[in-house]
């Protein structure tokens, strides 16, 4: 079997992370968006992925090529020069994903993030006999989303609503299509996302750790010092009196000083966090630094190698990368 991942261009939702590298090789749960979805794609017999991508092809093509090996999986790139409309990306594609078995292929959003029931989808789709199927997830609020209607029996799809003002449903997109070969001659397949921003991220990041929890995973730290669902990465050091938790990432080669608190946040490689700061709903760049005493919330963001001044306070500011923060933030904005 096949995969076409939707890699697409530039990842504004999550920038100033993106500006150091391309959205799928930002990191989530301590490891690249992309790498979740290849290693899923791999465990259920996906021998090749197919990138379609118009956005620095070369550095994710270099960062895979290790992965390529290590997983046994060939990667290849499907490149635009320019964004391509709708049926762009399958179209271009197409002759990478054609081969002679007939098999149906996935395509993916590059920034999905579930416990991708692949195999379940291959069995439904396999069961109703159609050209394509869709994966739908359920949210609160449908209204922000494009809606599938669809005949709950048997998940034949009527209709797709963009933005509904009135109620037509709660099952939204999700991101993860498998189609039949036959499709290519005329789909029009949009490599939409479901809208991403750093809420979600930090969202995604609690139902992953949840998700690892049902599983009783042992990659979940414990300890004394430790509350709810926490990754830490064997390489990270974690000092004296620290209070770390519910839903945070800790990644390789990062330190945290004694007595700081940490919860709701991703903390990237080779971050430092000097003692007694405090950090909730937020998300820190590689190799960044968070001074002693600094106060760091309310979705802020920082880009990589950012350095917080000690007893600074950042209430949601987003700050590009390499700059140092010598004043407080005090309201939500953007520090160039």
């Amino acid at each position: 079997m096949k995969a076409l991942i939707l890699v697409g261009g530039f990842g504004t939702r999550l920038r100033p992370l993106t500006l150091s590298v391309p959205k799928p090789l930002v990191d989530f749960a301590n490891k690249p968006m992309i790498l979740h979805q290849i290693e899923a794609l791999k465990a259920i017999g996906v021998t090749e992925v197919v990138l379609a991508i118009n956005y620095q092809p070369e550095v994710m093509l270099n960062f895979l090529k290790d992965f390529e090996a290590k997983l046994g999986i060939k990667i290849t790139c499907s490149q635009e020069t320019e964004p391509l409309g709708t049926a762009g990306p399958l179209a271009l594609a197409r002759d990478k994903l054609m081969d002679k078995s007939g098999e149906p292929f996935f395509v993916l959003n590059s920034d999905v993030i579930s416990e991708y029931p692949l195999k379940e989808m291959i069995a439904f789709h396999k069961s109703h006999g159609g050209e394509a199927s869709i994966m739908v997830t359920k949210v609160d609020e449908p209204s922000k989303y494009g809606v599938v209607v669809m005949n709950e029996a048997t998940g034949h799809v009527d209709k797709f609503v963009e933005k509904p003002k009135i109620f037509v449903g709660n099952k939204i997109n999700a991101g993860i299509y498998l189609l039949n070969p036959s499709v290519l001659d005329r789909i029009q397949l949009r490599p939409t996302s479901i809208e991403k921003e750093p809420r979600d991220y930090i969202t995604g990041l609690r139902l992953y750790l949840e998700s690892l929890r049902k599983k009783s995973s042992v990659k979940l730290a414990t300890g004394s010092h430790i509350v709810g669902n926490v990754l830490v990465d064997e390489t990270a050091k974690i000092g004296e009196g620290c209070l770390i938790g519910p839903d945070v990432a800790i990644g390789p080669g990062c330190v945290v000083e004694a007595g700081v608190r940490l919860s709701r946040c991703t903390v990237m490689r080779g971050v430092r966090i000097k003692k007694h700061a405090c950090i909730s709903s937020s998300i820190i760049g590689w190799h960044s630094t968070v001074g002693q005493w600094a106060r760091v919330e309310n979705m802020t963001i920082l880009g990589e190698d950012v350095h917080v001044c000690d007893e600074i306070y950042s209430n949601g500011g987003v700050v590009l990368p390499h700059k140092e923060i010598k004043s407080s933030i005090l309201k939500p904005e953007i520090v160039m």
